[in-house]
């Protein structure tokens, strides 16, 4: 009997559903009144991002790297080619390596220009045509990027030694050598300083010394360098070395050269005079030392002056992106934006003259009058042969352990045999491969 009633009760709700929805679609209902048609929202094709047409490789260190990197968005917004920036912290080495088979990059940047003649000679960097740019950059740097009469790379920073004196300990620098040896000598007697000045190398680091009793490395014939007139045992030269050795001698040098030692000599006020180069500032300016930058004091031959360094960007002569290579350079390197930037960040007067212009930092406006007359590092291959031999002989006259003319000599005879070898220009920077071959710096 339950489950006759159960049934009877779903067939009257059943039956009640269906004679609802028979009445609802009894009941007609009218029309809209459709006066346009209806607008229907639809949204843009979606477009398939379009890939980079290809690449353009630079290598830099880590100071310029970031910098760089900033360029790539607008780079590729301009050429849709991907700019890649790789770090590297031996640029030249690694290029020299890398670019003969084929794995180097487009574009090798901060390469100082005195070793583009060996990318040069051996064919690793094309010519650069910076056209009607090339009034916009400091003219000694574009000479200074300039070999056998072509432009090989794109200067943006120089740097060049200054003249340093503590200012508690003197009130007017010294113009001449002998100046420097009277004054360092008075302050010695009255106990204030350990020692004349401070030495910071045997070659580059005191070449406004030997250039200032004559000395030089190589002459020039018809303006070019020339490297069978090599000035290394020269009479100025010797000159020069044995001052520095007749001042060890008498105690008024240290005679331990060590450039990080006799930095800080001058930093805590042991000595009155260094010679030093801009990327010294941060440390000397850190130490709270008083200290002013002005001209090298003169010798015999004159008023001393330095080598002068440029900072160049070289492109690879293996890149098949070289049209590209210059356009990056010429377009968004060479503006006042970017060479400000690598400016601020290196601490190096700009071979930019609308940056350079600009520099109110008194000391390296200082260290340019100081390298007005500087002499730009010899760019050919026989300058890597110069290095190491120049030292060792520095070094021989310094220990007494032989005379300046002896010693001059004889890294003279050694120096142009390396040059009259074949195998010139292998070794250009101190430091590499001269540690590999247990030759001293």
């Amino acid at each position: 009997m339950k489950t006759k009633l159960s049934l009877l009760f779903s067939l009257l709700v059943v039956a009640s559903i269906a004679l609802s929805a028979c009445g609802s679609a009894a009941t007609p209902t009218a029309a809209p009144v459709m006066t346009e048609p209806p607008v229907v929202a639809t949204e843009p094709p979606t477009q398939a991002p379009v890939a980079p047409a290809g690449t353009l490789r630079i290598w830099a260190d880590d100071t310029r790297a970031p910098i760089l990197q900033d360029l790539a968005a607008d780079f590729l917004a301009k050429y849709n080619v991907e700019l890649v920036v790789e770090l590297k912290s031996a640029l030249r080495d690694d290029f020299q390596t890398a670019a003969p088979v084929g794995e180097g990059p487009d574009i090798l940047f901060g390469v100082a220009h005195d070793q583009g003649g060996t990318l040069v000679s051996n064919g690793l960097v094309a010519e650069i045509d910076l056209g009607d740019r090339t009034g916009e950059f400091s003219a000694n740097a574009i000479s200074a990027c300039t070999y056998e009469g072509k432009l090989y790379c794109m200067p943006y920073a120089t740097e060049n030694l200054g003249f340093f004196y503590n200012t508690d300990l003197v009130t007017t620098p010294p113009t001449t050598w002998d100046e420097v040896v009277s004054m360092g000598e008075a302050l010695k007697t009255e106990g204030k300083v350990d020692y004349i000045m401070a030495v910071t190398g045997t070659t580059y680091d005191v070449y406004p010394l030997y250039t200032a009793f004559g000395g030089y490395i190589f002459g020039k014939t018809d303006g070019n360098w020339n490297p069978q007139d090599l000035g290394v045992g020269s009479e100025g030269m010797i000159a020069g070395v044995s001052w520095l050795a007749d001042n060890v001698a008498n105690g008024n040098l240290p005679a331990d050269w060590d450039w990080a030692n006799n930095h800080a000599l001058f930093e805590t006020g042991k000595v009155p005079f260094m010679m030093a180069g801009p990327w010294a500032l941060d440390r000397i300016r850190e130490s709270g030392v008083h200290y002013a930058v002005t001209n090298f004091p003169s010798g015999p031959a004159g008023e001393g002056y330095p080598f002068a360094g440029t900072q160049g960007i070289y492109v690879n002569a293996q890149s098949e992106n070289a049209l590209l290579a210059q356009a990056f350079l010429t377009e968004f390197v060479a503006t006042e934006e970017t060479m400000q930037k690598l400016f601020d960040a290196g601490k190096r007067p700009s071979a930019f003259l609308a940056v350079l212009d600009k520099t109110e930092d008194a000391d390296l406006k200082a260290m340019a009058v100081a390298g007005t007359n500087a002499t730009m590092m010899p760019a050919i291959p026989a300058m890597g042969s110069v290095w190491a031999n120049w030292d060792s002989s520095v070094v021989l006259a310094r220990d007494a352990k032989q005379d300046a003319t002896s010693s001059m000599a004889d890294g003279a005879a050694k120096i142009a045999a390396l040059i009259a070898n074949p195998l010139t220009g292998m070794v250009n920077a101190p430091g590499s491969y001269q540690n590999q071959a247990g030759c001293g710096e």
